[in-house]
């Protein structure tokens, strides 16, 4: 067979199969040849450039984004949402980005994790309708979430609500993120229902997490659950760029450690790579350290952030984690 009659065969093979819709069964009949010779055709004619597939993005969609993302920092799964610069308004955006997320995720054998005082992860729930779709049996709140109770962003309604959005079961942790001293917090965890919480942190399989800045957001601040302004200038000149569950972390994503840490009841770091897949929502300006350092130690292995700052994580070298990353 010459180059031409070739060339003819994967042109008229591919206009069959690609463009008229034709399966190669129903090719092999028209052309009297074999299905291997079409699968073979078919392939070459890929192959040769005679075939060539391309994806019209369509706006507000980042694919290339969400993939350079996952490529540098290792990420699972990475979802970029077009927002304004300002935080109410992407705490709402990424907020109905996680809710379509975990609706399309959720198996119904997960465990999930989830963290609060966030307005991101508020705006999830939020966004979230029930469904009839086989869910998660159990909801975990992995940070303590007893504080004002003027907060908008309260933990266990957070919990209780996204519970009763997969038709699961809440489990809450019944005590302040951050207490007065360690003594205060050796009390609490010997309480039976902050222990029956503490327990099921290794079950978890699915951790919903914000990430924080060092200096706290305004939903946490009225919370109650924050420290000093001493104390976070302590934990600065320690190096800490953000947290999560206020477990603080430098900008290698290394934990900062201070005696502040006996003070908080929630999920450890070493606790959070145990879990398989951790969720980070978070996204602006303040925050782009934190999240930075999160990705840097692989605290999360899927983002769901804004368009800004994800051009603002890919524009910044890249930097090494001193913590070594378990795989999950």
């Amino acid at each position: 067979m010459s180059r031409i009659d070739e060339l003819r065969l994967m042109a008229k093979v591919a206009r069959l199969y690609h463009t008229q819709g034709l399966r190669q069964t129903e090719i092999c009949e028209q052309l009297h040849i074999h299905q291997s010779t079409v699968s073979r055709v078919l392939k070459r004619a890929e192959r040769e450039g005679i075939v060539r597939t391309t994806v019209s993005l369509p706006p507000g969609t980042h694919t290339e984004i969400e993939e350079a993302l996952q490529e540098r920092y290792g990420l699972d799964e990475a979802v970029v949402v077009d927002s304004l610069e300002e935080e109410e308004q992407i705490a709402r955006d990424l907020g109905a980005a996680a809710a379509f997320y975990l609706d399309n995720t959720l198996k119904a054998t997960d465990v999930i994790g989830i963290s609060c005082w966030s307005a991101s992860l508020l705006a999830m729930v939020n966004a979230m309708h029930p469904s009839q779709r086989a869910r998660s049996t159990r909801v975990i709140q992995i940070l303590g979430g007893v504080g004002s109770p003027n907060a908008e962003v309260h933990a266990a309604q957070l919990t209780r609500r996204l519970a009763e959005a997969i038709g699961g079961e809440a489990t809450l942790l019944p005590a302040p993120g951050v207490v007065g001293s360690r003594s205060a917090r050796e009390v609490l965890l010997r309480d039976r229902f902050v222990r029956q919480a503490l327990d099921l942190f290794p079950k978890v399989t699915l951790a919903l997490v914000g990430i924080g800045a060092t200096e706290p957001s305004r939903a946490l601040a009225s919370s109650g659950n924050v420290f000093s302004p001493q104390e976070l200038r302590l934990l600065a000149s320690k190096g800490a760029v953000g947290d999560i569950c206020l477990r603080f972390f430098d900008r290698t994503g290394a934990a900062v450690n201070t005696e502040l840490n006996d003070r908080v009841i929630s999920m450890e770091l070493d606790q959070l790579r145990a879990v398989k897949r951790v969720v980070g929502v978070a996204g602006g300006r303040r925050k782009t350290q934190a999240i930075r350092g999160a990705l840097a130690a692989r605290l999360v292995n899927v983002l769901i952030t804004d368009l800004a700052s994800a051009d603002r994580l890919l524009a910044e070298p890249a930097i090494a984690s001193k913590k070594a990353v378990k795989s999950r």
